[in-house]
C-alpha cells in the first residue's frame, strides 16, 4: 500500500484537526495525521462556534497562549436521514458562519489572528453531469477572448510546467475565504456559481492546492504560484 505522507511532515508541524460523522473520512483522516473528532460533540450545542474556536486558542474573545491545533477542518455531509439532513446541515452552517464572524469582527483580538474559508462541494460530479450554466471555462459557441491565445495557460490547469490531465472546467468546488487585512474583498453577495463567476474574485485553483494555500496563510508553507 502506498505510504501517505503525514499533514505534519508536509507542513512544518503543523497540529491539525477534522470533525466529521463520515467513517471514510474519518480513516482518510487518521492516515494522513489528522486528529479526528466526532461532529456530534459540535453540532449539538447553541454556541457550537465557541467549542470549535477553544480548538484554535480562542476563548471567550482572546487568544490563549497555547492552542491545541493549528488548523481544524469541519466536514458537514448528508446524514443518514436524507430527508432532514439538507435542512439541518444548511441551519447549522448558517449559524457556525454566523457565530464566528460575529466574534471575529475587525478590531477584535480572535479577528486579528482567524483564518476562516467556507467550501461548497458538489457531491459526486461526472462528465455526465457538465451543465453549460456551471462552467468556468469558455463555451465553444461563444467567441473567444483575444486573450485565450496567450501563454501561459490559467494556472489551474497546469502542475509546474505540464499541462494537467483531466482538469474538471465544470461545477467547481465554491470557495469563500475571510482573513483580516490578507484576503481580498469581492462584489459577490451570495454563495452561488453565478455570483462567484458574475462578481467574485474569478480565481480558480485545483483543489489539491487548497490545504496548501490554506498553510501557506497560516505560515505553515511557502507560496505557490502568482
Amino acid at each position: 500500500m502506498h505510504h501517505m505522507k503525514l499533514i505534519s511532515i508536509w507542513f512544518m508541524g503543523m497540529k491539525a484537526a477534522l470533525i466529521t460523522s463520515n467513517s471514510s473520512l474519518e480513516s482518510f483522516g487518521s492516515k494522513l495525521g489528522f486528529t479526528v473528532l466526532q461532529l456530534k460533540d459540535f453540532s449539538n450545542k447553541n454556541n457550537n462556534h465557541s467549542k470549535l474556536l477553544e480548538l484554535l486558542g480562542f476563548q471567550e474573545g482572546k487568544t490563549v497562549d497555547t492552542s491545541e491545533f493549528d488548523l481544524v477542518f469541519l466536514h458537514i455531509g448528508a446524514g443518514d436521514n436524507k430527508d432532514k439532513a439538507a435542512s439541518y446541515d444548511l441551519e447549522f452552517i448558517n449559524s457556525l458562519v454566523g457565530g464566528i464572524m460575529n466574534v471575529a469582527q475587525l478590531g477584535s483580538e480572535i479577528g486579528s489572528r482567524l483564518h476562516f474559508s467556507v467550501v461548497l462541494s458538489y457531491g459526486s460530479v461526472s462528465d455526465v453531469d457538465d451543465s453549460s450554466n456551471l462552467s468556468i471555462s469558455v463555451k465553444k459557441d461563444e467567441k473567444k477572448s483575444y486573450l485565450s491565445v496567450l501563454f501561459p495557460h490559467q494556472s489551474y490547469t497546469m502542475k509546474g510546467e505540464n499541462q494537467r490531465k483531466n482538469v474538471r472546467h465544470h461545477s467547481p468546488m465554491l470557495m469563500a475565504q475571510w482573513q483580516y487585512a490578507v484576503t481580498r474583498k469581492d462584489m459577490a453577495k451570495t454563495f452561488s456559481f453565478k455570483d462567484f463567476k458574475e462578481n467574485g474574485g474569478n480565481l480558480v485553483i485545483p483543489a489539491d492546492r487548497f490545504v496548501h494555500e490554506v498553510a501557506f496563510k497560516l505560515w505553515k508553507a511557502p507560496k505557490y504560484g502568482a
